[in-house]
């Protein structure tokens, strides 16, 4: 941009530069029922009953939590209780507080010590997991 004297201005950086990855946290109080989807990583500390699209993103499962829903994302975190399918392009991870009922598919799969898994697990190649 240029001034009239001929120099050129600087423009302020925009609030979106300097901004760090931003986490939406959900409390361990929230309830919803529904659809939920978005861009970016999000963490669930209450119940949910429906499914979660996050493509290209983290779900963490608060080990308080208490979900019934399809899931599709990037990377799962389980610390809590998925009763539903769970779709994971990258990772998934149950945690020794974690437990899923259901069917997984994800390239990668952790259950650490004390986890719970009661399901089928399919280990395509993350390509395979894209389409």
């Amino acid at each position: 941009m240029e001034t009239r004297s001929g120099r050129d201005a600087v423009s302020p950086p925009s609030a979106e530069s300097k901004s760090p990855e931003t986490v939406m946290n959900l409390g361990k109080s929230v309830r919803i029922k529904g659809e939920l989807s978005g861009s970016e990583d999000l963490t669930l500390c209450g119940q949910m009953e429906g499914s979660i699209k996050l493509p290209g993103h983290t779900l963490t499962v608060g080990s308080g939590a208490d979900i019934k829903a399809e899931i599709s994302a990037k990377i799962v975190v389980i610390m809590g209780a998925v009763t539903g399918n769970v779709t994971a392009g990258e990772k998934l991870e149950i945690q020794a507080t974690g437990s899923v009922t259901g069917d997984i598919v994800s390239p990668r799969l952790v259950i650490v010590d004390g986890g719970h898994l009661h399901g089928k697990v399919q280990m395509p190649s993350p390509r395979e997991v894209a389409r």
